[in-house]
């Protein structure tokens, strides 16, 4: 079979094992019996899918892993399914804490529509293998309870659903775990079923903290069907030094625009730490052995050049947003640092760029040393003006030359934005009123 080994995402593929290639990627942790998952690969095609709960209004970090995923398994041959929950998301997965707060239908119906435009980035709907976008309110919307109990509970033992780690956490919190969420994994398992059926599904991937919720498909289509299904997960993405992987500790890296700008998308990226760097790039791009094992050679030769963290924010932002809007986030941040003209930017792109630094509003008129103070990058006025004459200050790249600087309408991006650095790197943004 073939996996893609080189940058981009349509890059072309090269023969090799792909459960081999995805193993040097990081991108397996368990598989059911590996052998005859082997196997199969080498005789395939095979048919597998990945479910994407809509329990929020994204997708996140955690679902590009899967994402990426399949993508490899496409390029190598392979069929992908993509299930949005559409059933299975007004309930949720059991957090391991507590219970989820229930959306409204027409909430969860809203969130499975906007999933499906960010899958649909990710994955080829057309060719050979085509992927297939599938939704599991279509066989569950109708279902009554006697038919789900008769034709799906029967397979299921109590003894093993209690037994699933998730459950048991639960059990022994304070919350405990209501029905509705108990029932979840017999509906993860029953979408196994219906895509073996419908389908002809073998594989289901998924993270490896689902290890239990997948072997409840298998169990259930061994049960029901007497035939041998396959699960593989990918492993939890942590930092080298065993933080969350995210914004901030816990936090999401959103992949819509609106929760998560490109620029602060790709600025996450290219602040990643050497130590995490060729790790991320095995697993969130499409990059081949010959060129990670560069990128890794020149984190160790030239660590300060940041060579490898630019390709990773390129590759990962441009799979996510497009190319367009990478050129735009690059140009913007090469601007906002001086290294290029910031009255060229547009002001969405100005405004992308600049949103998740500290703000100030300020009328029209207003002496720079107080926006400087205003927005915090100087503890005071009196640090503004030690800022200014120090040579340290500048609005819009141009460094101020006096405390009595005004922000006059002729300096101001688009008529109200004045960008405020002091030193180098820190940065924040002066809205002018009228």
């Amino acid at each position: 079979m073939t996996t893609a080994t080189g940058s981009g995402a349509d890059a072309a593929p090269q023969t090799t094992d792909i459960l081999d290639e995805l193993r040097w990627r990081g991108l397996v942790a368990q598989t059911t019996d590996e052998a005859v998952l082997r196997d199969a690969f080498a005789s395939g095609p095979v048919t597998f899918y990945c479910g994407f709960d809509p329990t929020a209004p994204s997708l996140h970090h955690g679902h590009l892993v899967q994402l990426v995923l399949m993508r490899h398994l496409q390029l190598a041959g392979h069929r992908p399914l993509a299930l949005v929950g559409g059933a299975t998301g007004l309930i949720g997965d059991p957090r391991p804490s507590s219970e989820r707060t229930l959306n409204t239908k027409d909430v969860v119906a809203d969130w499975t529509e906007r999933l499906r435009t960010q899958i649909s980035r990710f994955l080829d709907f057309t060719g050979e293998n085509p992927a297939t976008m599938v939704n599991n309110l279509d066989w569950t919307g109708e279902l009554t309870a006697i038919d789900f109990l008769r034709d799906v509970g029967k397979h299921y033992r109590l003894g093993t659903m209690l037994a699933k780690d998730i459950v048991a956490r639960r059990l022994e919190s304070d919350q405990g775990i209501s029905f509705t969420e108990f029932s979840y994994q017999i509906l993860q398992g029953m979408d196994f079923l219906e895509l073996f059926r419908r389908e002809g599904c073998t594989l289901q991937t998924g993270g490896n903290d689902q290890w239990g919720n997948l072997l409840s498909g298998v169990e259930l289509i061994r049960k029901a069907e007497q035939a041998s299904v396959h699960v593989m997960t990918t492993p939890l993405i942590t930092k080298a030094d065993g933080t969350k992987f995210g914004k901030t500790e816990g936090g999401a890296v959103w992949l819509a625009p609106d929760m998560m700008t490109p620029y602060a998308f790709y600025q996450f990226w290219v602040n990643a730490d050497d130590a995490d760097v060729v790790r991320f790039l095995k697993i969130f791009t499409f990059r081949s052995r010959a060129e990670i094992e560069e990128l890794e050679r020149a984190v160790a030769e030239r660590p300060a050049a940041r060579e490898a963290q630019r390709a990773l924010a390129s590759d990962v932002t441009t799979l996510v947003h497009g190319a367009d809007a990478t050129a735009a986030v690059i140009a913007a941040s090469q601007a906002l640092f001086g290294r290029g003209d910031l009255a060229s930017l547009d002001e969405e792109t100005l405004v992308s760029a600049t949103a998740e630094l500290p703000r100030v509003d300020v009328a029209a008129g207003s002496l720079v040393l107080d926006a400087l103070a205003g927005s915090g990058l100087v503890a005071g006025r009196s640090a503004a003006r030690r800022a200014i004459a120090e040579g340290g200050a500048y609005v819009n790249n141009v460094k101020v030359t006096g405390e009595d600087v005004v922000l006059e309408p002729a300096v101001l991006l688009h008529g109200r934005y004045a960008l405020l650095r002091r030193g180098k790197r820190t940065l924040a943004l002066a809205v002018v009123g009228a």
